[in-house]
């Protein structure tokens, strides 16, 4: 009787997950997955499915990486909504491990990438930027409720400003920018939606 293939899926997960993150979906082959994570085709496609599934679950176990830094700081009731904000962006661009910060967003060098014509894969990335503008969205609210919002910008464009933001500093991260630089374009962004 032949033993079950053993192997540790988080740790197979977070290798795949910084490959797509690296190099990007089109560029990650099969062969890159497997010498990466060290597994073998038959465990891939047994465990994980196809190309296009398992990234999805690498998406998945980016997510998770994004939910702790909007619980962290976003979910955070005991700082104030502009102090949350920033700390998100702290969270995910500034106090990153260089490697990472290096590599950019996953979902946003997704985006970027040919998977853009994919309906689908699209889906599954901008369905990952929901639960941060809905974070988002709830301390802006409360930002406005507390008059600290600039007047006449609305939450919802505040949101899209922040997003775009975070895209843009996404980009200068992987471009090289170090944090210091970053710090400095997230404060400016921040700043303007103040009040």
């Amino acid at each position: 009787m032949a033993r079950p293939v053993e192997f540790d899926e988080n740790k197979v997960l977070t290798n795949a997950m910084e490959q797509f993150w690296r190099e990007g979906y089109e560029a990650s082959s099969v062969q890159k997955l497997l010498d990466c994570t060290g597994i073998n085709r038959g465990t891939l496609y047994n465990s994980f499915g196809d190309k296009d599934t398992f990234f999805k679950s690498c998406v998945d176990q980016y997510n998770k990486l994004v939910d702790k830094q909007i619980a962290s700081s976003l979910k955070n009731e005991k700082l104030a909504p502009w102090d949350a904000i920033s700390a998100y962006f702290d969270e995910a661009v500034v106090n990153v491990s260089n490697k990472h910060r290096s590599m950019g967003c996953l979902l946003v060098n997704s985006l970027c990438e040919s998977i853009n014509y994919d309906k689908d894969m699209k889906k599954v990335v901008r369905s990952s930027w929901a639960s941060l503008r809905k974070a988002l969205l709830a301390r802006l609210k409360e930002a406005q409720k507390k008059g600290k919002l600039k007047k006449g910008v609305s939450v919802e464009f505040a949101a899209d400003v922040l997003l775009n933001a975070l895209h843009g500093i996404r980009v200068n991260s992987r471009d090289g920018k170090n944090s210091k630089q970053l710090k400095e374009l997230i404060n400016y962004n921040i700043a303007s939606l103040k009040k």
